[in-house]
């Protein structure tokens, strides 16, 4: 009877002894560092997710800034030339009139020399206007009729027949953004490149420079988008150029 009560009471003990027992530590460290790169993965995820949204959004922001640019642009070119034809009237108004007072004064060559050369006055202003409405009808394409790719071709005739054109600087600005639109980026380098170079006053130059750096940005030229966007916010720290150059700068270190 002891012998079977001695016996009852040390398996009565192994067994508490055998549910008591802790778990394995492995286990838990184990369970535990899952966690970790769990949370870990899930926080390097959202905040890939958001870099991601934030880009999306300053480009967003950029095209419709660009977008407003050109129609105040456009709208200032045209006052720009409706001033300068009244200037033109004006003055063709005076010459001709010193041209009537001159003739009635004088005799038939004199006469004939006068309206000659109101002749030759009036070739420069025909050029101008036919410089002018060139400019129009490339930059009516984008803003009013949104035609974009017929743009292209209007902006490389107008900068082929007016090279020299004091709207030369835009011209280039606006066929590269074109040609940037098109993920040309070797063709939009090239237009933003020659505005920055070779247009030091434009002021389309700041944002020509900051999309020098995104077009080298997309063509992996890391050093060449860091160094371009540094100059945006040096040059021209006041700019609304700077504050995205700044945003992409931040992106990228």
């Amino acid at each position: 009877m002891i012998k079977r009560t001695l016996a009852f009471s040390l398996s009565a003990l192994l067994g508490a002894a055998v549910h008591a027992a802790p778990a394995p530590v492995t286990d838990l460290n184990d369970t535990s560092l899952e966690r970790r790169v769990d949370v870990l993965e899930r926080i390097v995820n959202s905040r890939t997710d958001m870099q991601l949204n934030i880009q999306r959004q300053l480009d967003s922001v950029q095209d419709e800034v660009s977008e407003l640019r050109g129609t105040l642009e456009l709208h200032n070119h045209q006052l720009e030339k409706i001033l300068e034809r009244q200037r033109e009237l004006y003055l063709e108004i005076d010459r001709r009139i010193e041209s009537v007072s001159t003739s009635a004064a004088s005799n038939a060559t004199g006469a004939t020399n006068a309206v000659n050369q109101a002749q030759q006055a009036a070739v420069p202003v025909m050029n101008t206007a036919s410089e002018s409405d060139a400019y129009d009808k490339a930059v009516n394409l984008i803003l009013r009729d949104k035609q974009y790719d017929q743009a292209i071709p209007e902006f490389q005739s107008f900068l082929e027949r007016f090279p020299n054109s004091s709207y030369a600087a835009n011209a280039h600005y606006w066929l590269g953004q074109l040609l940037f639109n098109k993920q040309d980026w070797a063709g939009a380098a090239e237009q933003f490149q020659v505005l920055v170079s070779g247009y030091p006053n434009s002021s389309k130059r700041a944002d020509a420079m900051f999309k020098l750096g995104v077009v080298e940005q997309k063509r992996a030229n890391d050093a060449r988008a860091r160094e371009l966007f540094t100059r945006v916010i040096s040059e021209y720290p006041d700019s609304p150029s700077r504050k995205l150059a700044d945003a992409r700068l931040k992106a990228l270190n």
